[in-house]
């Protein structure tokens, strides 16, 4: 019979990202492990809990930033995967998100949403922070476009939830960067609280936001993003996928003997597309009208001709109108924002391909597979193997 092992899970309560891995471990946990869990709740900033230095197990799970916790960790000297930390401590695993990824959606997303200008805001000193400003920036740069990044005047704390209340006190700073910027323009947040800051400083302004500034967060924590006014765009990142992958790490190093070559990335689910970035880029009414009409209803099986009632204009108007605004015709709008319906259904849900195309507003499901692999290189399959 399998000896039972002792497991430290080190991770946060506050966060919903640090809720989701709790959520993976369990999944594995109930799966496969025979694992007695030790865990309490706690801060991502926390130091030790009082069980934690005399306890004597067999791994651990840990996504700390607090670095006398840390050196406590290393001095157990057990099979240690580590979540938070983007540098390789020394012994660790690691399992952390594909920040080039998170970057290249946020600026997939801006440019998609007609956007030329571009600008980031993040947390100074904050490693996941200057990681995402990095790769966003990187991005952008090699598709010819120049990024704003706001610098904040003073850095008192490096710890993520440190910083973000200290940039709650630099509001008037932000404010003023933000007014200074060209407009309109597309705006990446570090994650969904900094995004939160940014916006109130844009409403108490009377800066429009999405219509001046298109304003993308990271995690999707629905209380932070609905607490936005308008609600907040965002990238949900996969943080069940990281704990449940994490707890394979630790268990396949307990039985071998032998840590992990390298870290593992996992790349996040997908765009939650709210009000924060629904802006249109062009000051014509009716074309407007027909970009929000077929945002809020391509997938409920609409055509052209649905979008011409909606607007009362002739249909070659609307088309030569439309596609000096945004750059390609009405139809291709409609199937633009279907497609990314179905690649977040693919990302997120195990559904068939049949009630994805449903969803979607597509008829068929051939030919939405179809219009999918022309216009994306691979098929629906193949997207939802590689997420």
């Amino acid at each position: 019979m399998q000896k039972r092992r002792n497991i430290a899970v080190l991770v946060e309560w506050s966060r919903a990202y640090g809720r989701g891995v709790l959520a993976g471990v369990a999944e594995y946990v109930q799966a496969h492990g025979r694992w007695r869990i030790f865990h309490t709740e706690r801060r991502l900033s926390d130091d030790a809990p009082g069980w934690f230095a005399g306890w004597q197990g067999d791994g651990i799970i840990a996504r700390v930033e607090n670095p006398h916790l840390l050196e406590m960790i290393r001095g157990k000297r057990l099979p240690t995967v580590e979540l938070f930390r983007l540098d390789m401590a020394d012994g660790f695993a690691k399992v952390v998100t594909d920040e080039p990824m998170v970057g290249r959606l946020a600026a997939d997303h801006l440019i998609e949403q007609g956007l030329g200008r571009f600008a980031f805001c993040g947390l100074p000193g904050v490693k996941v922070s200057e990681a995402r400003e990095r790769y966003y920036v990187k991005y952008l740069e090699s598709l010819g476009h120049a990024v704003n990044v706001y610098r904040q005047p003073h850095d008192i704390d490096t710890s993520l939830s440190g910083s973000e209340d200290y940039g709650l006190l630099c509001e008037e700073s932000v404010a003023a960067w933000v007014r200074g910027l060209q407009k309109p323009v597309g705006l990446f947040a570090c994650n969904d609280i900094r995004a939160h800051q940014i916006l109130m400083a844009c409403v108490e302004r009377g800066i429009a936001v999405p219509e001046e500034v298109a304003l993308v967060g990271v995690d999707n924590d629905r209380m932070v993003c609905e607490l936005c006014q308008p609600p907040l765009t965002t990238i949900e990142l996969n943080p069940q996928r990281v704990g449940y992958e994490a707890a394979l790490i630790l268990d396949q190093w307990i039985s071998t003997g032998s840590p992990p070559k390298g870290p593992k990335l996992v790349g996040p689910k997908g765009l939650v597309v709210r009000q924060s970035t629904d802006t249109v880029p062009t000051s014509d009414r009716e074309v407007a009208a027909a970009v929000h009409f077929i945002r809020e209803h391509a997938c409920d099986g609409i055509r052209v001709t649905d979008v011409l009632r909606h607007v009362s204009i002739s249909r070659s108007t609307l088309e030569r109108r439309f596609t000096k605004a945004l750059g390609r015709p009405p139809k291709a709008e409609i199937d633009r924002v279907r497609l990314d319906r179905v690649k977040q259904l693919l990302a997120v849900t195990d559904y068939p391909l049949a009630k994805i195309a449903e969803l979607s507003g597509f008829r068929y499901v051939e030919g939405m597979c179809h219009l999918f692999r022309n216009t994306f290189g691979q098929t629906p399959g193949q997207y939802r193997k590689e997420r």
